[in-house]
């Protein structure tokens, strides 16, 4: 049977980037991302049968292994490494930012480390297990493999949707309408607030009515019940910490940012803890039955050889090891307690995931929870054991975690792909090769989006970035970090969380994606939630089940997410193309000095803010009072000032 051929391979890294930069741009955005294997199996089987009259089912599950590591190693990185570029902007210090080559060789080296580790685990897990771990999507995924006729249909429902939802996300950033509605509630000093974005009801589809409304009473306890409560009981001179203004003087959505966020963000950690807790029972058997069953020396046994393995794990630790001495890491990482700590929580985790996928499939796997333990340990052996402190400690904890979580998700995906594989017969090692092709071609690619999204909105909203893109899991590790770190943490608010997840754990309710919800803005979990109500009246109307593999709802959802996302990223990738390639300063990123104050003057011919350049230079900030951007002619040496009533009008 013909499996990893050069048409296979081609074709699933293009999946595998064209997914993984979809996804990395909602999961930026919103905090989630959508598996890539279903969907990719359905393209291939479009372009390799439908098009190209070819194509073999061996052919085809190569295809979606490569093709689904993009968006497992877009959530990975999108976890974690947009935390540097938050303590790179709070710290006004750059050298805590990363750059494309340094984020690529994260991706890489995370990446690696969950195929290696994975790899042992194969026979215990997919063999020895069968019939007792379910692997949802993995047994999914086999089952529209195997009826390869539907191929022709199900892939026009996919690219119906991905159209429609590229379509609505290029009208949208064309400035065709708004990307938020909202609706003051000024009794109770809170908002409704409603995302117009087509992507969420994609994922409240894909996630169904349970797990949306798990999300939603998260969004509506913080949103209606604590916020008003601080409001109410607060005063309206009160100055309450971690807010340095009065309570009177903030709106909704600076009571989210200063007191829910962390409330948000303990419920988040004891979510994760809870989690991987009840996974414990799991662990045991894992670790001590690494290399479960006996080899047989078939085609459909043969694992990639250990001692390739093991020069590979060798090439791993050498590049943590030598890569900042090139500029690819932080020198940070080169110390042998920063590696330890990559390799042990990497391997435990890594044995965590790819057994709970087996359970609950790669969309519950709690890779944050994972990840929240990897920083905790991580800041209690360098911070409190090696004496690690300042930017050296955020920067190292963070890297830590983000290697270790890029190998949790690449884990769990790994483990689902050969689960498809054991189910099709196909040749374990070809699949496995597929999965460190899949991660090498994708992680540059993924770079790339995080670098030109983090240059041109920014994942810190302020005054300076009014659209940055949340990065809402990232948001949190950095406010854990920084609080470990700096010793500032608010805990009362963190404590409150926790009581707040615990409360729901006790009723019977899994906590994490309640907790995501209490940390997330309500306006994202609204359209979640509808997208979730329309695949409950969808089940409800039809007169017998379908399965998940054969629902065109989950590949029309599957398609709106990934043609929300691509448009995201070309949008962005032009505006970037023509402000960095062309010199045009309509679409160059903001700039801003020391002060937060933003560069550059207002044309009056094209009503645009036009920023540095050799011709036109000043220094420039909007009145708050006003909402006046009032610029500084450096050559004429004054003032002046544009209000939106009287147009550019006065120089002082």
């Amino acid at each position: 049977m013909r499996e990893l051929s050069p048409l296979a391979i081609f074709l699933g890294i293009i999946i595998g980037i064209l997914f993984g930069a979809a996804n990395a741009y909602i999961g930026m955005k919103v905090g989630m991302t959508v598996s890539a294997s279903i969907p990719a199996a359905v393209i291939s089987m479009a372009v390799l049968r439908g098009i190209l009259k070819r194509g073999t089912i061996g052919e085809n599950n190569i295809v979606q292994t490569i093709g689904s590591t993009g968006e497992s190693l877009a959530a990975g990185m999108i976890f974690t490494i947009p935390a540097l570029f938050v303590f790179a902007l709070k710290d006004a210090d750059d050298s805590i930012r990363p750059d494309f080559w340094e984020m690529a060789v994260w991706g890489a080296v995370g990446g690696l480390i969950g195929v290696i580790f994975m790899v042992p685990l194969r026979r215990m897990l997919i063999v020895r297990e069968h019939g007792k771990l379910p692997f949802p999507e993995g047994t999914a995924c086999a089952e529209v493999l195997e009826s390869g006729q539907q191929g022709g249909s199900a892939a026009r429902t996919v690219f119906a949707g991905l159209g429609v939802g590229a379509l609505y996300e290029l009208f949208r950033g064309l400035g065709f309408w708004r990307d938020n509605a909202s609706l003051k509630l000024p009794y109770i000093k809170t908002e409704l607030g409603l995302a117009a974005e087509p992507a969420l009801l994609g994922v409240g589809y894909i996630l169904g009515i349970r797990i949306a409304g798990y999300m939603l009473a998260g969004a509506v306890l913080g949103w209606f019940v604590i916020i008003p409560a601080i409001g109410f009981f607060g005063g309206p001179d009160t100055i309450l910490a971690p807010a340095e203004v009065a309570i009177g003087q903030m709106d909704p959505g600076m009571m989210w940012d200063k007191y829910l966020r962390f409330i948000g963000a303990g419920a988040v950690v004891l979510g994760g803890l809870i989690s991987l807790f009840k996974s414990f029972g799991t662990i045991g058997g894992s670790i001590f039955h690494m290399v479960g069953g006996n080899r047989t020396g078939q085609r459909t046994d043969r694992d990639i050889p250990t001692i390739i393995l093991l020069l590979l794990l060798g090439a791993v630790g050498a590049t943590m090891w030598f890569a900042p001495e090139y500029g690819l890491m932080h020198k940070f990482l080169q110390s042998i307690p920063v590696i330890a700590c990559v390799l042990v929580f990497g391997f435990f985790f890594v044995t965590v995931s790819s057994r709970l996928v087996g359970i609950v499939g790669s969309s519950s796997n709690p890779a944050s929870g994972m990840t929240i333990a990897t920083l905790l340990g991580t800041a209690l052996i360098l911070v409190y054991g090696v004496g690690l402190e300042g930017p050296a400690a955020k920067i190292t904890i963070i890297s830590v975690g983000a290697l270790v979580c890029i190998a949790i998700c690449i884990a769990g995906d790994c483990s689902q792909d050969l689960k498809t594989g054991y189910l099709l017969k196909a040749t374990p090692w070809k699949q496995q090769l597929g999965e460190i092709i899949g991660v090498l071609a994708a992680a540059a690619a993924l770079a790339g989006v995080i670098w030109i999204c983090s240059d041109r909105y920014g994942f810190l909203r302020d005054a300076s970035h009014p659209n940055a893109l949340l990065a809402p899991q990232a948001n949190l590790m950095q406010l854990l970090v920084q609080g470990i770190v700096d010793k500032n943490l608010p805990w009362p608010l963190i404590f409150i969380g926790m009581a707040c997840a615990l409360v729901v754990e006790f009723l019977g309710i899994p906590s994490l994606p309640f907790a995501v919800g209490l940390y997330l803005p309500l306006s994202l979990s609204t359209p979640i939630m509808v997208g979730g109500l329309v695949r409950w009246l969808v089940t409800i109307s039809r007169r017998k089940a379908t399965s998940e593999a054969h629902d065109p709802g989950i590949l029309a959802s599957s398609g709106l997410v990934a043609g929300h996302g691509l448009m995201g990223v070309i949008l962005v990738g032009a505006a970037a193309l023509i402000g960095f390639g062309f010199g045009d300063p309509r679409f160059a990123p903001p700039r801003y000095n020391e002060q937060g104050q933003r560069w550059g003057q207002l044309d009056k011919a094209s009503g645009l803010f036009v920023y540095e350049d050799e011709n036109m230079g000043g220094v420039g900030f909007q009145d708050e009072e006003s909402g006046a951007w009032v610029t500084y002619d450096k050559e004429r040496g004054v003032w002046g000032y544009e209000s939106t009533s009287h147009g550019w009008t006065q120089w002082e």
